[in-house]
């Protein structure tokens, strides 16, 4: 018996990480995954947990049975099966309040959602206090032993959230989907409860056994329906890293990922000239004086393509070297967003930083796209990766940067373009219209943003040079930006995430005051 106590810690523990990690999915795909979305998950576990370990030391020495901790796992798992069902009406809600910046109703389902978790995860709290209680209470010795016993079981219990770290992101998740992996969850505590009962009692453990029928009918009956049900939906899924979901709207797919406020690809059978800043990366090249195409490009962040079929209509079928770190969104990509025409493209799976190191060529253009609204990954904001690219360049190569600003605050446009300048000797930026996006540029010589004009002026001139590429020129000329001075970033320090949690906070709360005036 004192085995299995052991073993009920460690699936406790192991239920209490998987779930809170659960929980950052279930809330990405609406609320995105944000450090601010994070900090409120795991601040809010971790007092759920406080209030556990409270509750549960003064229960056990009250009610010191085998019984009553089993009957808390029961209701635990039950509770961690039930979140994303009663969550799902207050999560579609929020998506369309997302879709329509209703900021008053998105936070209100944030924290409400945030409110199931409080039962089941306050009663997982209690388990290894009951554990401890009862360990002790047949131990010889006493108290005199509680120190081995409490470090023990506590042992026990972080080993199993150390397993419950990568389980839903790298196995349960991907192959499950987020709900199953709660009822997953929840099934295999409240399994663990009735097998303990029926180690002492067994007939206690016929009153619970509704608790798993319930949870696998849920599993066959509910478990299936769309996560999303947004006008236009053709498809959808979870990877270990996103919620992926493509968009029929006219003739036009789009994808989009998690609480799906930026559009990462476009997709149009006949149509490409898209106007954001997927275009606006094919000016880089054109800041020098006499350009020409670009003989091989690279893109981090590649998504589902739409870059590089730009690039392709633009400079022709030139080598292309794509880095995505979702093999999930490439699969999407050849399957909706017309890839497969896409010979000249090479996908890797892998992180852009890691792919561009490990690459053997020179590249006329690289561009940074894995922004991912409201953050850039700040491994490719510093000085060290911007050295890493210009290394990568080719004599007159050019680099293009996307991302996030808002209108009257360009703090982190100017710290990034601040840190490019200290690696490359010109450096530009455009807005691109009608978006909270910015593209910065740099060349690796000399340069200045006049070529961009005159070349601009002859291509219009010349039948010969695609209209897209004109279109692409046209936006960056027309939506140039002033840099003002900016911090150089490393991999040291580099405030990327802090400087842009301010940027939507400030966002947030100027947007409820409207809402409010």
């Amino acid at each position: 018996m004192k085995f299995y106590l052991y073993f009920s810690a460690f699936i406790t523990g192991l239920a209490s990480l998987a779930v809170e990690l659960a929980a950052s999915r279930l809330l990405g795909a609406y609320f995105g995954t944000s450090n601010l979305v994070w900090a409120a998950i795991i601040g809010l576990i971790l007092l759920y947990l406080t209030a556990g370990y409270f509750l549960g030391g003064a229960w056990a020495d009250r009610s010191p049975r085998p019984l009553t901790l089993y009957a808390i796992m029961a209701w635990a798992g039950l509770g961690v099966a039930l979140v994303p069902v009663v969550a799902r009406p207050l999560l579609l809600r929020a998506a369309t309040a997302f879709d329509q910046l209703q900021i008053g109703v998105l936070l209100g389902a944030f924290f409400s959602v945030l409110v199931l978790f409080s039962v089941p995860i306050t009663l997982l709290g209690m388990v290894s206090p009951f554990v401890i209680r009862i360990v002790l209470g047949g131990e010889r010795g006493g108290t005199s032993r509680s120190g081995h016993v409490a470090g023990r079981v506590y042992a026990v219990s972080t080993l199993g959230s150390f397993v419950g770290t990568f389980l839903p992101d790298l196995l349960l998740i991907p192959l499950l989907g987020t709900r199953r992996t709660f009822l997953l969850l929840g099934l295999t505590l409240v399994l663990t409860a009735l097998l303990g009962m029926s180690l002492t009692r067994p007939r206690r453990a016929l009153l619970y056994l509704w608790m798993p029928v319930l949870i696998a009918a849920l599993w066959v009956g509910w478990a299936n329906k769309p996560i999303k049900n947004t006008a236009g939906q053709i498809y959808e899924t979870e990877s270990a890293y996103n919620y992926i979901q493509v968009l029929q709207v006219g003739d036009f797919r789009l994808l989009r990922l998690n609480e799906g406020q930026g559009i990462h690809s476009v997709y149009h059978p006949k149509q490409l000239a898209y106007h954001g800043s997927w275009m606006m990366f094919l000016a880089a090249p054109y800041f020098y004086a006499k350009p020409s195409p670009p003989r091989r490009m690279a893109i981090v962040g590649l998504a589902a393509g739409t870059v590089a079929r730009q690039a392709t209509a633009a400079f022709g079928p030139i080598p292309i070297d794509g880095y995505e770190i979702d093999p999930e969104i490439v699969r999407v990509g050849y399957r909706y967003f017309g890839l497969d025409a896409l010979p000249n493209l090479n996908a890797h799976i892998e992180d852009g930083r890691v792919g561009i190191r490990r690459s053997p060529y020179r590249y006329d253009l690289i561009v940074v796209d894995a922004f991912r609204p409201p953050y850039i990954p700040w491994h490719l904001t510093t000085r060290e990766f911007f050295e890493l690219l210009k290394a990568r360049l080719s004599e007159r190569g050019a680099v293009a940067v996307n991302m996030g600003i808002l209108p009257d605050d360009r703090r982190l446009m100017d710290d990034i373009a601040a840190t490019m300048r200290a690696v490359f000797p010109s450096v530009y930026a455009a807005r691109v219209p009608n978006a909270f996006n910015a593209i910065v540029y740099a060349t690796n010589q000399p340069t200045h943003w006049g070529n961009l004009t005159a070349n601009l002026r002859a291509m219009q001139n010349s039948p010969a040079t695609p209209l897209l590429l004109v279109q692409a020129m046209e936006m960056a000329v027309g939506n140039r930006l002033r840099l003002g001075h900016g911090e150089v970033f490393t991999d040291d320090r580099a405030p990327v995430d802090l400087i842009t949690d301010s940027m939507v906070l400030r966002y947030v709360l100027e947007a409820s005051d409207a809402a409010i005036r």
